[in-house]
C-alpha cells in the first residue's frame, strides 16, 4: 500500500534521529537561511515528527522549517510554508502551532479552503487560528488519553514519544504533541483503510 504523505510545519527535522523515518523532502523558510537547510536545531520538529512516525511506518514526510534558533516566526514565513506544504503530495498538514490574531483569519481561511479542495486535512491546535476554522481538525490537550489514540472531540495526550533513559519530565510536552499524536493516528487510520 502507498505511504501517506504528511507535511510538518515546524522547526525542521533531524532525519537521522531513530524516531524519524520517511523524510523525502524539506524546505527552510527562515529568512537568511538556505532553502535546502531544514535541519532541526531546537528538537521540537523532530519530536513532532517522531510522535507522528510512531503511529505507522507507512509515511512520507515533507518538512517545512519556520523556526530556527527559537520558536518564533512571522506570519509571512508561516503562510509561505503553508503554501509550499499544499503543493506537496500529502494527505495531512500538521501545524503544531497557531495564533490568536484574528487579522490573519482570511489568509488562513484561503489556504484551508484550498487544502479542502485538494483533499488535504489540516490539523492544528484548538482555540487558535487556523484550528478554529471550519474544516480544520482543532486538537485540544488531555493527558488522561493514551498516546496512541484520541477522543471523539480530537483531544489527545500532550506527550511526545518517550526518550529511552530520559525521565518524562525532562522531555518536551504540550499542545504541539497532542496535535502530532492526532495526526499520527489519522495517518495510521488512512493506511489501515487503504489496506482493507
Amino acid at each position: 500500500m502507498p505511504p501517506v504523505g504528511v507535511a510538518i510545519i515546524d522547526s525542521g527535522v533531524n532525519p537521522r534521529h531513530p524516531h524519524v523515518h520517511g523524510v523525502v523532502a524539506g524546505r527552510c523558510f527562515v529568512p537568511g537561511e538556505p532553502p535546502g537547510h531544514f535541519l532541526d536545531y531546537l528538537g521540537h520538529g523532530t519530536a513532532v515528527a517522531g510522535a507522528i512516525c510512531e503511529k505507522t511506518p507507512e509515511l512520507r514526510l515533507y518538512i517545512a522549517k519556520i523556526f530556527h534558533q527559537q520558536l518564533v516566526t512571522s506570519i509571512e514565513v508561516l503562510l509561505a510554508a503553508f503554501d509550499w506544504s499544499l503543493e506537496q503530495p500529502v494527505a495531512f498538514v500538521n501545524l503544531s502551532l497557531g495564533t490568536v490574531n484574528e487579522a490573519h483569519r482570511d489568509a488562513f481561511l484561503e489556504r484551508v479552503t484550498l487544502a479542502q479542495s485538494r483533499g488535504i486535512q489540516v490539523i492544528s491546535a484548538a482555540g487558535q487560528l487556523p484550528g478554529t476554522l471550519p474544516g480544520v481538525i482543532g486538537v485540544s490537550w488531555d493527558d488522561t488519553i493514551p498516546r496512541d489514540t484520541y477522543s471523539p472531540t480530537y483531544a489527545a495526550c500532550g506527550w511526545p514519544r518517550p526518550i529511552p533513559g530520559r525521565p518524562p519530565n525532562q522531555n518536551l510536552h504540550g499542545i504541539s504533541f497532542a496535535v502530532a499524536n492526532v495526526t499520527g493516528c489519522l495517518a495510521r487510520g488512512m493506511v489501515t483503510n487503504r489496506g482493507s
